[in-house]
């Protein structure tokens, strides 16, 4: 299937941003809408291949300077719904229309919230395909991409990752009846409350994961920590833990929770509340750092990738990148810093802080989406963002629980 890119550059030069990116994605949208309507065949994984303006003029804060634009529905200058409740409970305006000002203006998150209901897609640059068909003036590629085979391996692998039933790779060494839970919390664009969102991304010892969205509110209790009320945090944990009995045929023996905060004495009471008395429950701080803490060796190449640092039997600081004496070299362009990690709460006995360490390093070669040999944060942590901005999109409503490779 194909989109004119006259239909799309139209669409793109639409004066009010949000307005631009709503007609842009409709015109991908209507169209795989059409095809499952009118054909039987199902898809597993939408590939939506996209020219360049899109990703240059469909983003928040997209300048689209020197363009001739398009007048739309609305101003220029409108990013919320207008503020009229009494005409609006009097049914004496449709504001219908106006639910585009529930989304940011991204094009990317947009789609990856309205097929959340449909099937996982691929979103690739024809640049990133094609980067010697599209040159400049002076002859040379628009944009720098990625060696060929770095992009084969890409998209081969985000591919089958999306189309299969099994990641496609796990970890060699894995300790049975352990899940991971990463907390993620997002303030909602244009909520007259200031409500969040939160969700829980879990992942098994396999590797693969879900991602349950919570309830929305006032969860945000200062300017980087988040904490949930009781009743919220007991049914977001109950539903990790159902839907990991339902795979499992009964709990967890521990339950690790990665934030970035700390835990606050209600919503851990919550959590440990709703937790079997099997299942042990430990809530692990990780946090990066951003310099003050360095370790130098003598040689060619920084610290060993998996170096720990311990000050305590619940603290450490862990070197998630570095040297890799098996590929013989160092990715990374200065001397690495390393995680912070703190083993906050523990339901019943703590676990040794280097079993915590060794998962957190496991937990860092699970990213399928791209062929890193390793990231630098792990996957409970990495995608937190992506998830929270996925979920806050008014197009991502109702969607309770989705595997994890909806959201990459």
């Amino acid at each position: 299937m194909s989109i004119p890119l006259k239909d799309i550059d139209r669409a793109t030069r639409i004066i009010n941003l949000n307005e631009a990116v709503d007609k842009v994605a409709r015109l991908y949208i209507d169209r795989v809408k059409q095809h499952l309507r009118n054909d039987e065949r199902s898809v597993e994984v939408w590939i939506l291949v996209l020219p360049d303006i899109v990703y240059e003029r469909c983003r928040p804060q997209s300048k689209r300077t020197g363009l001739p634009m398009e007048k739309g529905d609305f101003t220029k200058r409108q990013k919320a719904k207008e503020s009229l409740p009494l005409l609006a409970a009097m049914g004496a305006v449709d504001q219908t229309d106006e639910a585009i000002f529930e989304d940011v203006p991204d094009f990317h998150r947009r789609i990856k919230a309205e097929f959340l209901k449909i099937a996982p897609t691929q979103l690739v640059r024809e640049t990133t395909l094609a980067p010697d068909a599209y040159l400049n003036k002076a002859g040379y590629p628009l944009r720098k991409t990625q060696d060929a085979a770095t992009v084969a391996w890409n998209l081969a692998t985000g591919l089958y990752y999306k189309t299969q039933p099994k990641p496609p790779w796990r970890l060699a060494d894995v300790r049975p009846g352990v899940c991971y839970i990463g907390m993620v919390y997002k303030s909602r664009p244009n909520d007259p409350d200031g409500h969040a969102c939160c969700a829980a991304q879990m992942f098994l010892n396999e590797g693969d994961g879900v991602v349950f969205r919570g309830a929305n509110g006032p969860w945000k209790t200062g300017d980087y920590d988040y904490h949930l009320k009781a009743p919220a945090a007991k049914n977001l944990l109950a539903l990790v833990l159902k839907t990991y009995a339902e795979t499992h045929g009964g709990p967890p023996k521990e339950l690790f929770i990665h934030g970035q905060t700390y835990f606050n004495d209600e919503e851990w009471n919550a959590f440990v509340e709703a937790a079997p008395k099997e299942t042990n429950v430990i809530g692990v701080r990780i946090r990066s750092t951003g310099g003050e803490t360095k370790l130098f060796r003598d040689g060619d190449y920084p610290v060993l990738r998996g170096t720990a640092l311990l000050l305590d039997d619940q603290t450490a600081y862990l070197w998630t990148t570095g040297y890799v004496p098996q590929l013989d070299t160092y990715i990374g362009p200065e001397t690495p810093n390393p995680l912070h990690i703190t083993v906050m709460r523990s339901k019943n006995a703590k676990p040794d802080i280097r079993t915590v360490l060794s998962d957190i390093m496991g937990l860092t070669k699970i990213n399928y989406n791209s062929c890193n040999f390793n990231d630098g944060l792990p996957v409970t942590v990495r995608f937190a963002r992506m998830v929270g901005d996925v979920l806050t999109m008014g197009s991502a409503k109702g969607e309770e629980k989705q595997p994890f490779k909806y959201y990459v």
